[in-house]
């Protein structure tokens, strides 16, 4: 994987969201911005607003993880926001899944060249993947709420949590997803803004705790399967 143009520095509070992490986070930037941009994973101006926009962006979500937790990324993409919290966290294990094999190609090689031996990437659709249940799903701009609900909400161990990152709409997202958050028996709902003392726009998170597979309709899936399609 070849770097082919400069990357913003980092501002001084990339150090307290990243710590020992900051290195590999600038190397992963300059991923972004390099071949992250020659093969379309992020728009070719986003370079210039990738540390607030982006990286921070998605590593305040830390905040809402316990020690040593399970993630699943779903729809993962460029790495965001997955590979930032395993930058920020390397105590937090975490699986990539995203189906699309360019994608999935550019994160087999970032996690190398990062050596991030607690990161697994998974090419597949989030409804297919038979992992155990993890304590954390999340998720950033996949699909609205009610949808991203039904395939991610059956990868979350009980009492676990699904946090979604959202924005302006987050509100009239969660109201119109509550049917699907009852129907999938889903015990708590909530916005919550993230990274209030790190960025000039905090991160707008919607956070569902999960219930029991046995509660769920239909009960658990079959080993293998997942219920809903894209």
């Amino acid at each position: 994987m070849v770097v082919s143009r400069g990357t913003p520095q980092p501002p001084p509070s990339a150090h307290q969201v990243f710590g020992a992490g900051l290195a590999a986070a600038i190397r992963y930037a300059e991923l972004l911005v390099g071949p992250g941009i020659d093969r379309g994973l992020i728009g070719p101006r986003e370079g210039e607003r990738l540390w607030d926009r982006h990286l921070l962006n998605c590593a305040v979500l830390a905040e809402g993880i316990a020690p040593n937790a399970s993630v699943v990324d779903v729809g993962s993409g460029a790495g965001l926001p997955g590979l930032v919290l395993a930058l920020a966290r390397p105590d937090l294990r975490v699986v990539l899944v995203e189906p699309l094999e360019r994608r999935a190609a550019f994160l087999r090689e970032a996690t190398e060249l990062l050596r991030l031996d607690h990161v697994r990437v998974a090419r597949i659709r989030a409804e297919d993947f038979d992992g155990p249940p993890a304590d954390v799903v999340t998720a950033r701009a996949v699909a609205p709420l009610d949808r991203l609900a039904r395939w991610s909400l059956p990868l979350v161990r009980p009492g676990g949590v699904l946090l979604a990152m959202k924005g302006v709409r987050a509100t009239a997202e969660l109201a119109a997803a509550e049917p699907v958050l009852r129907h999938l028996r889903a015990t708590a709902w909530r916005i919550e803004q993230m990274g209030l003392d790190v960025l000039e726009r905090p991160t707008t998170v919607v956070v569902v705790t999960a219930g029991h597979p046995a509660d769920r309709p239909g009960g658990p899936p079959e080993p293998g399967t997942r219920k809903g399609r894209r």
